[in-house]
């Protein structure tokens, strides 16, 4: 028999010990990076404790906007707020703007049978109340690309003028690409003044996913 046919030597009991020592090492040691990685990724898409607590940035309306909004339940009112984003050691107010409805009576009970994956916990990834002291408020962002969409008086239908997508003034998809029907914002009065809270919610998917709170 030649040395090339002769069985490999697996080495003294102490180098065989060795090597399984640190192939299972680098097992275990690959399961804590993947998990590392993959609990920020799950922990974008869970509600945080914090929201449901209130804790989260709250930025007050426009009150001469919500007034409108209060006196007006023939259409959606377009309210102002200041944004306030963070980069690096900088803050920056940028004007934002939300959706606000106030819902006529039976408004609430038909948006719950157009809009079951809002108020049905099996289904929705929405984790504060959709509806508050008689109001919603949407998200200004187009469910399919992010652009921002408009109402429009004459068809009474939210309309998104980069591709098409057509809502309800409950926010229900009806018409275009969109995946899904419009996005709530969480929404409370505190001594009088209204406020929303900023949620940056996933493009493109069917399935309401948080990306963040701000």
């Amino acid at each position: 028999m030649s040395a090339l046919d002769a069985p490999e030597d697996p080495g003294t009991p102490q180098e065989i010990s060795r090597r399984t020592f640190l192939a299972n090492a680098t097992v275990v040691l690959g399961g804590l990076v993947g998990l590392g990685v993959a609990i920020p990724v799950i922990a974008s898409t869970v509600p945080t404790k914090e929201l449901l607590a209130g804790s989260k940035q709250w930025y007050p309306l426009d009150e001469n906007e919500f007034k409108q909004l209060e006196a007006s339940t023939d259409k959606p009112i377009k309210i102002f707020f200041q944004h306030k984003v963070t980069d690096g050691y900088i803050v920056t107010a940028n004007p934002e703007y939300v959706w606000g409805i106030k819902l006529a009576p039976g408004e609430e009970a038909k948006m719950r049978t157009d809009r079951p994956d809002l108020f049905s916990m099996k289904e929705s990834a929405v984790p504060y109340p959709v509806v508050n002291l008689g109001f919603v408020m949407f998200s200004p962002i187009c469910p399919h690309l992010g652009c921002h969409f408009n109402w429009d008086d004459g068809a009474g239908k939210f309309i998104c003028p980069c591709h098409g997508s057509v809502y309800t003034k409950l926010g229900e998809h009806i018409a275009g690409p969109a995946p899904r029907g419009l996005d709530p914002l969480p929404f409370r009065e505190r001594s009088g003044v209204a406020e929303i809270t900023w949620i940056d919610y996933r493009s493109i998917v069917p399935a309401r996913i948080i990306v963040s709170y701000s």
